[in-house]
């Protein structure tokens, strides 16, 4: 598991630059593509879009965690991890219930990362679906 930026004045700016980008790249797929595709769809366009902005990440990143001393392999995925900063969580679903959230926080818990997103492409404007998370 990495340790990740430290949670600096520096890296939380650079963190919080990225998350607009990621957010404006967000809002052009869901321009182009609108709600009600299934999210594997949205991921590969949100992908297409950040390779084309130049914009680092790792897709479907699997993480390992450590429970009693034993590391357990690809524990889970993270949809996808944008130069190595922010976390990204993609849904399509009809209403983002708790349970997402706490995916998206133990993301960020786990990876020991600052910054995390959480959108739902299933919404007629996208910036009602879009939720962003840090850990203190």
């Amino acid at each position: 598991m990495s340790c990740g930026p430290a949670y600096t004045e520096d890296a939380k700016g650079a963190a919080d630059d990225l998350s607009r980008k990621i957010i404006g790249a967000a809002i052009e797929v869901h321009r182009y593509l609108g709600p009600g595709l299934l999210e594997n769809a949205y991921e590969e366009c949100l992908c297409r879009e950040l390779t084309v902005r130049g914009i680092p990440f790792q897709r479907q990143f699997p993480v390992k965690i450590e429970y009693k001393g034993i590391t357990v392999g690809a524990a889970f995925r993270i949809d996808l991890l944008v130069n190595d900063l922010v976390i990204i969580e993609l849904k399509s679903v009809e209403k983002l219930e708790p349970i997402h959230d706490a995916q998206l926080l133990t993301y960020l818990r786990l990876y020991k990362r600052w910054l995390g997103l959480l959108i739902n492409f299933n919404v007629p404007v996208l910036k009602d679906g879009v939720q962003r998370r840090v850990l203190g």
